[in-house]
């Protein structure tokens, strides 16, 4: 496989097929699992901004969100494994888009609940967008690149609906252009998982001219196993040069992900993290 310009594999290829199970098929080889170890993260933010706010049905936004993982983890109540099983199990493969589509579609039906969180997506990758929000994890999707461009009148309104913001692993390809971006028009807490090789420090900069605060929950979280002995080598030689300590992280064979918070309020972010910090992840 080639290696984009962080020095990690590229997987560009399985985001512009049709349906998720090249997706699926490839991360689960590498033990993908961040958006298992987020999970109770995002609902713990979701229950917080309901109990705070009062909002029954907050609006979360994923960033990055490909095929509709976190949404579908999330609205259905499902596991990874779950997923896994989805599309890569026997006879899977021989089933064609509608086959697939429909499979996803029962278990939206079967498992998720008329008054959870609604759920956007927001991506680059337009066939990804496409299936996640005709399978039913996603109930609005915006395909856009916020890197170069600025939401346009139809983006924008639905941005102006966002209540939460989540990633897992797009911070670093997305920047503070994106992030801030997205921040300017509900002021929408955010809760991201970035993969320590990139700084947050320029979206925490960019999100605290908005009014944000931003704060870290203490531990870090397995994004995936590296790929090959080549990726490794080359993401502890760029964590070393940006000062970060790859032993007992990256020198084990794992990509690691920290979780920040951003909120618009004074104090409000340490709070926030304060009660992230209690979930239990057993």
């Amino acid at each position: 496989m080639p290696f984009d310009s962080t020095g990690k594999i590229s997987f560009d290829h399985i985001y512009t097929a049709p349906d998720p199970r090249p997706f699926f098929g490839t991360l689960q080889r590498v033990d993908y699992q961040i958006p298992q170890l987020a999970k109770p993260y995002f609902t713990k933010l979701i229950e917080e901004y309901q109990a705070e706010r009062g909002i029954a049905r907050p609006t979360v936004l994923d960033v990055g969100c490909s095929y509709g993982v976190n949404s579908a983890l999330l609205r259905c109540e499902a596991t990874l494994d779950d997923l896994y099983e989805q599309y890569t199990a026997p006879g899977v493969e021989d089933l064609d888009r509608a086959a697939l589509l429909e499979r996803d579609r029962r278990l939206v039906r079967s498992r998720a609940t008329a008054d959870g969180a609604r759920f956007f997506g927001l991506d680059a990758a337009g066939a990804a967008l496409d299936y996640a929000r005709s399978a039913g994890f996603l109930d609005e999707t915006i395909y856009a690149d916020f890197e170069r461009y600025e939401p346009d009148e139809t983006q924008q309104p639905l941005l102006d609906q966002v209540d939460l913001v989540i990633s897992t692993g797009c911070v670093g390809y997305v920047t503070e252009k994106t992030i801030a971006r997205i921040a300017r028009g509900s002021r929408p807490w955010m809760a991201h998982f970035v993969l320590r090789m990139f700084s947050y420090e320029p979206v925490a900069e960019s999100l605290a001219e908005l009014g944000y605060e931003t704060a870290a929950i203490d531990g870090a979280y397995r994004q995936r196993r590296f790929a090959s002995a080549e990726e490794q080598a080359q993401i502890i030689e760029s964590l070393g040069a940006a000062g970060v300590d790859p032993e007992g992280f990256e020198s084990d064979g794992w990509l690691y992900a920290q979780l920040y918070v951003s909120r618009p309020k004074k104090g409000a972010a340490a709070g926030l993290a304060s009660a992230l910090s209690t979930v239990s992840t057993d």
